[in-house]
């Protein structure tokens, strides 16, 4: 250049929180797999009760976790180490564990889930289980049959007033099986043709 100055290199300008991946720092994969395990600890921590604020998990929550997401295997981690557990990890007076305590006691299974893996690796496999997981809503529980309960349920075996409360198929009359109404058709009780009138005399002409 004619001043002799060297012009200088241009700058990369700093990354702003908005920026992309760029220059991700170190760990930064793993702040997601931690938000998604957290949000895994949110939903089971609220499973059951609408007042629970999923800052906090009891053991009812923890253990449905453990199985629902198949922590418990029955053979290398049973309902017991899962009671175990949390028994250990949590605060000495309280029912409930924090999320650092649950990833705390995830860590202690995880040595007993993957015994032949490393540490490191054993939890990372265990927080895959975990990760982005909801508890599993089962299905209604059948009524269980019973002979006592078939019998005052069996409408066909009614008798005096409560069987004049339904009908043949066994639904309910409603006010009807309750008050007697008083008949103003002028047809005799039990007729079995009443309202046809109309209809004969019609069909005379």
């Amino acid at each position: 250049m004619a001043d002799g100055k060297a012009r200088s290199a241009p700058r990369t300008p700093p990354c702003s929180p908005g920026d992309p991946v760029r220059d991700r720092p170190e760990g930064a994969a793993e702040v997601a797999e931690v938000s998604a395990l957290e949000e895994a600890f949110r939903r089971f921590a609220v499973h059951g009760d609408s007042r629970a604020s999923g800052r906090e998990m009891n053991g009812k929550n923890w253990t449905k976790l453990c199985r629902d997401c198949q922590v418990i295997d029955g053979r290398t981690v049973t309902v017991t180490d899962v009671d175990i557990v949390f028994s250990k990890i949590k605060s000495k007076g309280c029912r409930t564990i924090t999320f650092e305590q649950f990833r705390e006691a995830l860590g202690e299974l995880a040595r007993k889930r993957f015994k032949d893996k490393n540490e490191e690796d054993a939890v990372r496999e265990v927080h895959h289980l975990v990760e982005g997981k909801a508890p599993i809503i089962s299905g209604v529980t059948k009524a269980v049959s019973s002979p006592t309960v078939s019998r005052l349920t069996d409408t066909s075996r009614f008798t005096g007033s409560h069987k004049e409360r339904f009908d043949p198929s066994g639904r309910g009359k409603g006010k009807a099986g309750r008050v007697d109404l008083v008949d103003t058709s002028g047809y005799v009780s039990g007729y079995k043709h009443a309202g046809t009138y109309d209809q004969k005399v019609q069909g005379g002409k």
